[in-house]
């Protein structure tokens, strides 16, 4: 099974879309919403929180790792890869590759959780793949509790939205990664405040391409999920009505949320 962790909700945007771009293989997802977010978390926290939730993925039948949180990717992915012998993907790379070839101005921005922000990652790979870029890094704390609330289109998150998004546009930036799986969600939102110009790298969508791109240059890996018939399944620490509205309609179909201790 294709294992899949992030802090919440927000993750299954990458689920989703490694479903639609990799059919037939089956997920195991796992979103800490009992511990979310990370990204105000330290970054011993984050990593040992990553740890638990691979152990959990492996124990059930996970083969290969996906991390779906920016947050962890930017924080425990090293640490993870000299922890476990099974592969072990990030949402981060995938989208730094395509922001820095799609760029015309050479401007990009990133938001995302301040673990994330903080760690530089995404300014170190962006200008590592073309030096000639700038990055403008905008850290939005308040986003992901308002997705884990379904308020995706609240007075509120619109008006946070502008006030975070602000410094960034004043910058001229072309291109814009959506550097945190909750933020596709707000995609009609965010579009219409940064301008209709930016393009916006959804980084789930990067993730799975990617992913699709790994089994098939990975013959032995994809033999072992190719050959699995079992039915995806979507564990978190806990689950709320408004985190259930949510997974449904991330899905478009009615998503069972079985709530673990892990």
């Amino acid at each position: 099974m294709i294992g899949i962790f992030d802090s919440g909700v927000g993750g299954m945007t990458v689920a989703r879309a490694i479903e639609h771009i990799c059919p037939g293989y089956p997920l195991i997802y796992f979103g800490d919403i009992a511990r979310t977010p990370y990204g105000s978390k330290s970054p011993e926290t984050i990593i040992e929180y990553s740890r638990r939730n691979t152990d959990f993925l492996l124990n059930n039948g996970a083969t290969l790792i996906v991390i779906a949180c920016n947050s962890a990717a930017s924080t425990a992915a090293d640490a993870l890869r000299s922890h476990y012998t099974v592969p072990v993907l990030d949402v981060i790379s995938p989208a730094t590759v395509k922001a820095a070839a799609v760029t015309k101005n050479q401007r990009i921005g990133v938001i995302g959780t301040r673990a994330t922000v903080r760690s530089g990652v995404y300014t170190d790979r962006i200008t590592a793949l073309n030096a000639q870029c700038r990055v403008f890094s905008q850290a939005c704390p308040l986003l992901v509790p308002l997705v884990e609330e379904g308020w995706l289109n609240k007075r509120e998150t619109k008006m946070i939205l502008r006030r975070y998004l602000s410094p960034i546009k004043r910058q001229q930036i072309d291109t814009l990664v959506l550097g945190c799986t909750h933020y596709p969600l707000l995609h009609k939102l965010i579009q219409p405040r940064i301008g209709k110009r930016v393009q916006l790298i959804d980084s789930s969508v990067e993730v799975a391409r990617h992913v699709k791109e790994f089994l098939d240059k990975s013959p032995e890996t994809n033999h072992k999920l190719s050959g699995q018939t079992t039915n995806s399944r979507f564990f978190v620490s806990d689950s709320t009505g408004p985190v259930r509205q949510l997974a449904n309609r991330i899905f478009g179909r009615t998503i069972h949320l079985e709530k673990v201790d892990a």
